[in-house]
């Protein structure tokens, strides 16, 4: 481009008043210390109520925080209590099927199940900050824990054991949970991505509706694999075993579990279909199987179930021995997962109902509800998704429906355990079913497809590896491979060349604005990303590459690179490895005869850079500018009052 219409095109912008690059007022270490502790895990700052309050005030207030029943309770009322028993007495007729279900899940006695949605929903309804989430067990979780710990102790075999670890575990699982939020960690839970868990959710889905095919069937030798494989493997290798009573019992009630659901989202009014559906399907099956006397039509039941609340269990809990170990690791995973889907569950309700949800009290109530749970024989429970959906639509006000659940939860126990007793094994396998079909999110999937390829390979890595291989691998497999993007992501920052946008001062990606033109003798750069260790040798390889494809390009127009200009308001971080790559790069422009500028560092940058360059060799005030557009208008005039040939600054260089 002739120097003439470089001239024209920037004449505007000569007249721009420069601004000075300042560093940020001084801190001491010690300050500065403080607040990045309090932006790391105060992010809410929580402490800014009790501001200009008075000791009683801060008290008070002190105590709501900590225990949200007296924030809402305060204010209670018999109309809220109203929508909230109706509610509770609700999702209680879906939480008694579902607990007894999600028990044998998890291979557990089925009552283990009952008392899990006894206690934990009420410590929950005093910690917890949601109103809709309707605690008790959930098919991942009891999935999970059953699968890990079959691995070393069989439940058949060792039952006592089995629920020793199950509990020990709990236990773990509430203390890993507590700690996270006390101690604000809640960031941990964010590597699992959407995509992972929606890839994830859904091959569990898939494998807990094989584990169902036992039941559903009335095979009596099942695999103990999780698998696609073994399991199916196992279903036809055992086709002797099949009992066409218990199939057409199960295809039955599967189906009139199947047509209840589609009613209810069809017509979300009728969520009481999908709601009372699974209670209404024991109550009928077990009165048939009472009448027709199943067990001798090859129908298998539960058997007597103890009545009566739960009993002490912290006289159970393991702390040594062999297994300690898996149940530690047990705890961990069951634990992550559960607080995942307990938060994700309360946030979106939260979003629905225009209230906030506190991720830490969260952590918090959810942690301690499965540490006493380990106490009071209950397994791991958090919020779930299909019980919470119900809640809302019922008409949950707030979590005291939690409380009415667990109380009538607490009378089943007490007086209707014998019920229970001639309840069919398939009608438990047809309701889990129904429950986890749910969790297969198509539309979610085909989003992803369409926003994020890679995000949809985490996704599909998730579900295939849950399906093939292991519950816990294929979690792990789609979390390193997130992980592993993570990494590219920081060791591979995006650079991009900047162009001007012509009759403005602005300056963007060339290869996202077509209009955007190039200014002859400039070379401009933008860094999106922190600088540090992990990235300084790509950057210094990539800038290279772009000097020397622009001076390339230089050479077959007769034109010279005289300034590279890096665009730095993207770079929110440096380190000392980062403050070498400056100091590189200026020795080695300087080789070239190209004056190396940055444009807009940010506080932390320019404060270390400022500290590094005691002798004011490469970070002068000329070299620094406020925007792009000002740096190449002072250069522009600079450089036309001393122009220099391509000649001159390749003998300068040599």
């Amino acid at each position: 481009m002739d120097p003439n219409t470089l001239h024209s095109s920037h004449s505007h912008c000569v007249q721009l008043e420069i601004h000075q690059v300042v560093p940020p007022p001084h801190k001491s270490t010690l300050h500065k210390l403080k607040l990045r502790l309090k932006e790391t895990f105060f992010p809410d700052d929580p402490m800014r109520q009790f501001k200009g309050k008075s000791l009683k005030i801060k008290l008070i207030l002190g105590a709501k925080y900590m225990f949200p029943i007296l924030q809402w309770g305060s204010n209670y009322n018999l109309k809220l209590f109203k929508s909230d028993l109706v509610s509770g007495l609700t999702i209680a007729s879906l939480a008694i099927p579902q607990g007894i279900s999600y028990a044998k899940l998890a291979n557990l006695p089925p009552i283990v199940g009952l008392y899990s949605s006894f206690v934990p929903p009420l410590i929950y309804a005093v910690l917890g900050s949601s109103r809709d989430l309707a605690v008790g067990p959930v098919s991942i979780a009891s999935l999970v824990l059953g699968s890990m710990l079959r691995q070393e102790v069989s439940p058949s075999g060792e039952p006592v054991l089995f629920l020793q670890l199950a509990l020990t575990s709990t236990f773990f699982a509430g203390l890993f949970q507590a700690s996270l939020g006390v101690l604000r960690l809640g960031f941990i839970i964010d590597f699992l991505s959407k995509a992972i868990l929606i890839g994830f959710m859904a091959g569990a889905a898939i494998i807990v509706s094989l584990q169902q095919l036992k039941s559903l069937l009335g095979i009596t030798h099942f695999t103990k694999e999780m698998g696609l494989v073994p399991v199916m493997t196992s279903v036809f290798q055992n086709i002797h075993e099949w009992s066409w009573q218990t199939i057409v019992m199960g295809i039955c009630f599967l189906v009139i579990l199947l047509i209840a659901r589609h009613v209810s989202i069809r017509k979300p009014k009728l969520f009481w279909v999908s709601a009372g559906a699974p209670l209404m399907c024991v109550i009928i099956s077990t009165l048939l199987a009472f009448a027709i006397k199943a067990q001798n039509h090859g129908i298998s039941v539960i058997g007597k179930l103890q009545a009566g609340i739960n009993p002490s269990s912290w006289n159970m809990l393991k702390f040594h021995g062999s297994h300690l170990g898996l149940v530690m690791k047990t705890g961990l995973i069951t634990g992550i997962l559960s607080l995942t889907e307990g938060i994700a569950v309360g946030r979106t309700f939260a979003a629905l109902g225009n209230y906030k949800v506190d991720g830490n009290k969260e952590m918090m109530a959810i942690g301690f509800m499965n540490v006493v749970g380990s106490f009071t024989s209950c397994y791991v429970t958090t919020g779930a998704f299909s019980r919470s959906a119900v809640n809302n639509n019922a008409g949950a006000k707030t979590a005291a429906s939690n409380i009415v659940m667990s109380v009538t939860v607490m009378v089943t126990l007490i007086f209707l355990m014998p019920l229970f007793q001639y309840t069919p094994n398939v009608v438990l396998g047809a309701i889990i079913v129904t429950a986890v079909i749910g969790l297969v999110d198509i539309p979610a999937a085909c989003h992803i497809w369409k926003m994020d390829k890679f995000d949809f390979l985490v996704m599909l890595t998730a579900f295939l590896g849950v399906v093939f291989i292991s519950v816990q691998e294929g979690l792990a497999i789609a979390v390193g491979l997130s992980t592993f993007r993570l990494l590219l992501q920081i060791t591979r920052p995006k650079t991009v060349m900047m162009g001007n946008i012509p009759g403005t001062d602005i300056y963007r990606n060339l290869h996202q604005y077509m209009e955007a033109k190039r200014i002859p003798g400039f070379l401009i750069l933008s860094i999106e990303a922190p600088i540090n260790f992990a990235n300084i040798t790509y950057l210094n390889d990539r800038t290279m590459r772009w000097i020397e494809e622009e001076e390339e390009d230089n050479e077959k127009e007769q034109s010279s690179l005289r300034v590279l200009i890096l665009d730095m308001s993207a770079v929110s971080a440096i380190d000392t490895s980062g403050i070498s790559l400056f100091k590189e790069l200026k020795a080695t422009m300087e080789k070239k005869g190209i004056e190396l500028v940055l444009v807009n560092p940010l506080a932390e940058v320019i404060e270390k850079l400022k500290k590094a360059d005691h002798a004011n060799n490469f970070i002068r005030a000329d070299s620094l500018f406020l925007t792009v557009g000002e740096a190449v208008a002072s250069l522009s005039s600079t450089m036309k009052s001393q122009p220099t040939t391509t000649e001159e600054t390749q003998n300068r260089a040599t």
